[in-house]
């Protein structure tokens, strides 16, 4: 079996306050192997861009790590000092932000900015900068990339900008790209460009990512694994295939019933009821346990850790086969 590129182990992220310490993440654990595409998926407030900073490096403050760990090909990241962090971000792990605006400085051109991110991270002089900067653009698909090089974020469009944010990802050659909702801004006909794009350019350079979004489609057609986040934890992970025909946690299949079936017209959209739970009120137990039409008695008392379901894994007593399940009481 392929040794992991990233090992995420039991990671705990809080945030003390005044009132009490928040728990964002609560023991979750994944892996990417070298040229995989993991999808993670949830609702707002689940935890999936919370994993990504933490992967980065980039917590806001006060939020901390405060247990697990993170490793990037046996390497433990989570505790490096800022700087040698500030080494592998950009060179070893690449990073696509929602809005291209807050990625990019108004202040110097795509290429310039193309240029001395290349230029910090590999032995390349100026010239050999701007070479790579004009067929960067070109591979992303900016068109007179040579004339284009030289101007500013303000000057493209929202699906060029971001097409210049995934070239500024990967010139630095990075193993591993943490893509936090890099389409949502976008509409439908440029969001299919830019997975493509997305796609053919990792595939191209054997880089692993892992793509964070709300969106099934994006991740049905994009990801080879998904794990599906709640309330901080991981719910359910496994090979998108088997989580988007035959979830097997309720969330899960919460999540893929709420989608509009291609084939026939329905009058009414199935729903999850509920929301999701504040920081500072997560549930006993199983933190879906309230919104579950499966729950019995042992969800409201013990967690569920990750358990073998046919195909995935999933945080749910249900396949549980050391212990007799109790009847549900919704």
């Amino acid at each position: 079996m392929t040794e992991p590129l990233l090992q995420v182990r039991d990671l705990v992220v809080e945030f003390p306050t005044r009132r009490g310490t928040l728990r964002a993440l609560d023991k979750v654990s994944l892996d990417i192997a070298p040229g995989e595409v993991l999808g993670v998926v949830g609702e707002s407030g689940a935890g999936k861009s919370m994993t990504g900073a933490a992967i980065i490096g980039l917590l806001e403050p006060p939020g901390r790590i405060a247990g697990g760990s993170i490793s990037l090909r046996g390497q433990r990241i989570d505790n490096l000092p800022a700087r040698e962090m500030r080494k592998i971000r950009g060179k070893r792990i690449g990073a696509i932000f929602q809005d291209p605006l807050t990625t990019l400085n108004p202040l110097y051109t795509v290429g310039r900015q193309l240029a001395e991110t290349m230029q910090t991270h590999l032995a390349i002089d100026a010239a050999e900068a701007r070479r790579r900067a004009v067929g960067w653009l070109e591979a992303v698909g900016i068109p007179a990339a040579a004339e284009r090089v030289d101007a500013y974020p303000h000057q493209f469009s929202g699906g060029m900008r971001q097409r210049v944010v995934i070239a500024l990802a990967l010139c630095a050659e990075p193993e591993m790209v943490v893509a936090d909702e890099p389409t949502t801004a976008l509409d439908v006909s440029i969001q299919a460009q830019v997975i493509a794009l997305l796609k053919r350019l990792t595939r191209e350079k054997g880089t692993s990512v892992m793509l964070i979004t709300h969106d099934m489609g994006v991740i049905a057609e994009t990801a080879d694994r998904v794990a599906v986040m709640y309330a901080g934890r991981v719910a359910e992970i496994g090979p998108v295939r088997s989580v988007v025909k035959a979830a097997a946690h309720p969330y899960s299949a919460g999540l893929m019933a709420s989608i509009p079936p291609l084939s026939h017209k329905v009058d009414v959209l199935a729903q999850i009821d509920g929301a999701m739970p504040r920081l500072n009120a997560i549930p006993q137990g199983c933190a879906y346990n309230p919104r579950c039409p499966h729950v019995f008695d042992r969800c409201r008392v013990e967690r569920p850790e990750l358990i073998p379901a046919t195909e995935t894994r999933a945080a749910c007593w249900l396949f549980d086969s050391t212990a007799p399940r109790e009847r549900a009481h919704v």
